[in-house]
Order: structure tokens, then C-alpha cells, then sequence
């Protein structure tokens, strides 16, 4: 067997169809590259970061059936431990950002063979203040959108919700005044949205810049200024890549392994799609702090 141990989290509040169908899919092939799996379910809100504070320090793998809200919660209880497990993700949400990012295949049978089958694979984690994000961290628009989707289209319509609400938002987005500082260097200037990504993948589209890297040891810091509406649609709507000429005017692209963001007045800020907290943000990449698991 390839793992002793194994525990698998998967949502509660999921359809219940769904998931039975998921884990009847996928336990069976997990089953056949480890000897003892344990499953839990969540029961509420950050129920699978408690439980992977209970038992990833007992474990050799922990395996995320779920959504970007799911991982979110479990990359929150694994990154404090001393000993942190491998961690293989069972792309079952609306994007499933992150998963895209080390091309995990959308196909839960699929997903699951490559967990059993994939390579090890050395992730960087965001460290924001007191918590822990794997995808992005972002405010001004990106946040935004995330408080305006409405639950009803994100049932009907999936990840084409986002879209909608981008373009729900921007209508109304202000720019707002900020200062950041990148590893010393201090910037300041006025915004309508600062994603600092670590992967490239935001409401299962592609980020058109290729400079993103998930363990690089740098986050990659965006400012998208408040001259050009036209430059954010394209973003959330088209897929486009991004010319050196068009990033120098638009936006402003920084790296970095140490990031303070200041706002004039608080703003929310959205890590992984999870919106519960507001600036400002330090941000400190852990380079490599986190096995998981992708296709070979």
C-alpha cells in the first residue's frame, strides 16, 4: 500500500446525491492504495479545519473531497502543525480553483486514481496574519464580487455566477486608496482591485499572466488601477493573455516574499473565495510548506 493512514473530509452541506455518488466513485480506488481510511463529514462552519488539527498529526494523507471553501478550511488546519500530512484534493465544487493549478483532473474517478497514482509536489502557502490561504488573496473588486454572488445563480449556473456578479459590481466599484509594502519597497496609489495570487487559477478561470507560481517562494502582487473598466471585464469574462505594453499601462505587477497592504478605509478581503476578513493584511509566503498531490 502507498499510504498507511489516510483521512478524507468531505462537506456536510454538499448535495447529499452528490456526494454519495462522489465518495461510492472514488473510495473504492482510494482503497487500493491505502490500508486504513478513515471518512468524516462536516457538520458546520470550519468543522474540517478542526478536524484536520484532530487528526493530521495521526495520519500520512489527508484527501479533500470538496469545493475552494473546503480546502480553505483544511489548508487553515494543517499549515500549524509540526507535521503536516500529504494532501491529495477530490475537485467536487463550483471551480475548484487550486486544484486546476496542479491540473488535477475535474473528473472525480480521475482525480482520485491520481492521488493514488500522482507525484509529491512542494506548495507555497500564504500566511495572513493569523490564517492561512492556498489560491489567492485579493481585495477591492474580487472581494466584492464574492459578497454580491447570489446563492440562487451559483446553484443554477455554477462558476458563470461569478461572472455575472463581476460584472454586477463593477457598475458600482469605486477605487479605493492604498499603500503596500513588497519586501521593503513602499508603493502607494489608488485601485479597484490587489490580488496577491499563488495560483493562477480565480472562479475556475485562468489568470492570463504566466509569471504565477505555486512554489516559487513569491506571491505575485496585482494592482489593477481605476483608469481602464474595460481592461477588469476582460478579466473575468474573456479569455485574453495579457501583453507586456497593456500590463505596464493597466496595472502594476510586483513579487514578493513579505506583502503589508493598507487601505484609507477598511476593505474586505476574499483568500480562496472566503470573505471574513478586511485590511489591513501582512501577508508572508511559506515556501514549500505543504506537500500535495498532482497528476506525474
Amino acid at each position: 500500500m502507498r499510504f498507511e493512514r489516510a483521512l478524507l473530509i468531505y462537506n456536510g452541506n454538499a448535495g447529499k446525491k452528490d456526494i454519495k455518488q462522489a465518495l461510492g466513485v472514488s473510495v473504492p480506488i482510494l482503497s487500493s492504495g491505502i490500508s486504513n481510511l478513515l471518512i468524516l463529514q462536516t457538520q458546520r462552519i470550519n468543522h474540517a479545519k478542526e478536524l484536520c488539527e484532530l487528526h493530521g498529526p495521526d495520519v500520512d494523507l489527508v484527501i479533500i473531497l470538496g469545493g475552494d471553501g473546503t480546502v480553505h478550511e483544511c489548508i487553515n488546519g494543517l499549515s500549524n502543525l509540526d507535521h503536516r500530512p500529504m494532501i491529495g484534493i477530490l475537485p467536487a465544487g463550483t471551480c475548484n480553483d487550486f486544484s486546476r493549478s496542479l491540473m488535477i483532473d475535474q473528473d472525480i474517478s480521475k482525480a482520485a486514481d491520481q492521488i493514488i497514482h500522482g507525484e509529491y509536489k512542494p506548495v507555497d502557502v500564504l500566511k495572513v496574519d493569523e490564517h492561512y490561504c492556498l489560491n489567492f488573496w485579493g481585495t477591492g473588486l474580487i472581494a466584492e464580487t464574492s459578497n454580491n454572488i447570489k446563492q440562487t445563480e451559483k446553484d443554477q449556473l455554477g462558476k458563470i455566477s461569478y461572472m455575472l456578479s463581476a460584472i454586477r459590481t463593477m457598475k458600482n466599484m469605486d477605487p479605493f486608496h492604498y499603500v503596500l509594502d513588497i519586501d521593503g519597497e513602499r508603493m502607494e496609489g489608488e485601485a479597484r482591485l490587489i490580488i496577491a495570487a499563488n495560483g493562477n487559477y480565480i472562479g475556475a478561470k485562468k489568470m492570463p499572466f504566466n509569471a504565477i507560481s505555486y512554489n516559487d517562494g513569491l506571491a505575485d502582487v496585482f494592482i489593477i488601477k481605476h483608469t481602464n473598466m474595460t481592461l477588469l471585464k476582460e478579466l473575468f469574462t474573456t479569455d485574453i493573455t495579457i501583453q507586456s505594453n497593456e500590463l505596464s499601462q493597466e496595472m502594476d505587477h510586483h513579487s514578493g516574499q513579505s506583502i503589508t497592504i493598507h487601505t484609507q478605509e477598511k476593505q474586505d478581503v476574499d483568500m480562496d473565495g472566503e470573505v471574513y476578513t478586511k485590511t489591513p493584511s501582512h501577508i508572508t509566503v511559506l515556501k514549500h510548506h505543504l506537500q500535495m498531490l498532482k497528476p506525474n
